[in-house]
């Protein structure tokens, strides 16, 4: 909103013409989406702890954990709202892609909010039932995938770009809905596993959507597409104002859930990142990057799924424990140190998501 406002003062202050710019308004959408963060921070998690809206420990995980019992949770919402704050201040509303992409992520952490607040409120339910929650994650990616299918000034709605190559894509057709849903869905899930270590998932999400966003500000710049050859996408470079306020969200929130954590984003938090990544990579047609950018989301999913497979078909366990990051844990790295280690794995991969820049 503020963006309409002090761009239409240009034709009277000429310093306000810098508000056109995209790269500009990332940079304000940052610093907003951080201010906001920490101005409500500290009355957020007052009142958290106040209604008794914390996080309740698994006694078969990790002892290191039981002393986080009591924590306030459910502080994903403070990363909802400065993001989506943010983006209403400085994004260009009459951009679709916008309103898709802010959409996506309000209604995967209102699904989060829903399951956290079932958690906390009757301690005796592990939450939102399964069939439930991911059938509201399916509707939800259903409809982006549809609106995405529906929209015939992209040429590339359906198409699936493959990195490392010069234009290469696989169109889909009518089935792209069904790989846009599976995308989406498996994105927000894959950090909701990541989700179980003091500042683990908050970093490496603000890692994950800065690489993102340098790869849609050059998707969305015809010139630098060209140059780079990159398939340009009308009017996508929006979404690199989206990128910058969820990366400002993201940073404040480590702020206070670093290790040791004041508050734990819960799966209002992570539903809904996942769902925003999730949704990029649609939106953009960087899915495939999205493993390489996301790479230890997926590892976390995977190391998941091969624990269960392994146990059910075996009746033993590959990991001492899963999702992988408590594996490391329980065979003595400490929390911090793990955090750290795994930041720095992502932020190589978000180094090589770039690679595939020049790579073509």
């Amino acid at each position: 909103m503020l963006y309409y406002v002090l761009y239409a003062l240009r034709d009277y202050i000429s310093p306000f013409n810098v508000f056109r710019y995209i790269t500009f308004r990332t940079a304000v959408a940052i610093i907003t989406a951080m201010g906001i963060t920490f101005l409500l921070a500290p009355e957020t998690i007052k009142f958290l702890k106040r209604i008794s809206l914390t996080q309740q420990i698994r006694s078969d995980g990790p002892q290191t954990h039981l002393t986080k019992a009591g924590t306030p949770t459910m502080g994903g919402v403070l990363i909802v709202i400065s993001t989506a704050v943010s983006i209403l201040l400085w994004g260009n509303l009459s951009n679709r892609h916008v309103w898709i992409l802010l959409i996506s992520t309000i209604c995967f952490s209102a699904i989060g909010f829903w399951d956290d607040f079932l958690k906390v409120s009757k301690r005796n339910t592990k939450g939102l039932r399964a069939k439930y929650k991911f059938g509201l994650q399916i509707g939800v990616a259903l409809a982006i995938a549809v609106a995405q299918y529906l929209n015939v000034s992209d040429p590339y709605s359906t198409s699936l770009i493959v990195p490392f190559f010069k234009k290469w894509l696989f169109d889909f057709g009518i089935f792209y809905v069904p790989f846009s849903v599976f995308v989406i869905v498996g994105s927000s899930n894959a950090v909701n596993l990541t989700d179980g270590l003091d500042g683990l998932a908050s970093g490496l999400v603000a890692i994950a959507v800065f690489a993102t966003g340098v790869l849609v500000y050059i998707s969305g710049h015809a010139g630098l597409a060209q140059y780079l050859q990159v398939i340009y996408i009308n009017g996508i470079g929006e979404l690199t104002v989206c990128c910058g306020a969820i990366f400002g969200a993201s940073l404040g929130f480590l702020w206070y859930n670093t290790h040791p954590a004041e508050v734990f984003m819960g799966d209002v938090g992570s539903l809904g990142l996942g769902g925003a990544l999730g949704t990029l990579a649609t939106l953009t047609k960087h899915e495939i990057v999205l493993v390489v950018v996301g790479g230890i989301f997926v590892i976390e999913t995977i190391s998941v799924i091969l624990q269960v497979g392994s146990f059910k078909l075996t009746g033993k366990r590959i990991f001492r424990m899963a999702p992988i990051h408590h594996h490391f844990e329980l065979k003595g790295w400490l929390e911090p140190k793990t955090v750290v280690r795994f930041w720095i794995i992502g932020f190589m991969l978000a180094l090589l998501s770039l690679a595939t820049i020049k790579l073509r």
